[in-house]
């Protein structure tokens, strides 16, 4: 990660200017430090709008980050768990390029497949016994 761009991939790179940050005092205990620095850090990243994302890679971002995005299409992502801004910052960087990361990895493709000989036999033993139970479980004949 170099100060003026953030990899995400080989063919990705997000720009700093693009993200925008906000700072506020962090919750939880800390005495006199937390309650007079802003310590935590909120990235915001237009995700919808962002000229270095191309339709396809925004489409899809949005819809594997759907949760986290809201509807103007923006990213946030906070980070309060260590004492510094600057530690918080780093987090919050760090967490965006792992996020968009795994966003954009490619999903493995899924390979049908049936179930074995054995399970199947398992299968039919199960039911058999289940309509054995249920069987047992009805009205009783008079002759009986």
């Amino acid at each position: 990660m170099s100060e003026d761009r953030i990899v995400i991939t080989d063919r990705i790179a997000i720009p700093v200017s693009e993200l925008s940050f906000r700072y506020a005092r962090s919750s939880g205990p800390g005495g006199q430090h937390v309650q007079r620095t802003e310590t935590k850090v909120e990235l915001l990243f237009d995700l919808a709008g962002s000229p270095s994302l191309s339709e396809e890679q925004r489409g899809l971002a949005l819809s594997r980050l759907g949760g986290r995005v809201d509807q103007q299409g923006i990213l946030h992502l906070v980070s309060q768990a260590g004492r510094s801004q600057a530690d918080n910052r780093a987090d919050v960087l760090e967490r965006f390029r792992r996020l968009l990361a795994a966003a954009f990895r490619p999903a493995k493709a899924r390979r049908p497949t049936r179930p074995t000989p054995a399970a199947r036999r398992q299968r039919m033993e199960q039911k058999r016994q289940r309509s054995q139970a249920k069987r047992l479980r009805g009205p009783v004949s008079s002759d009986e």
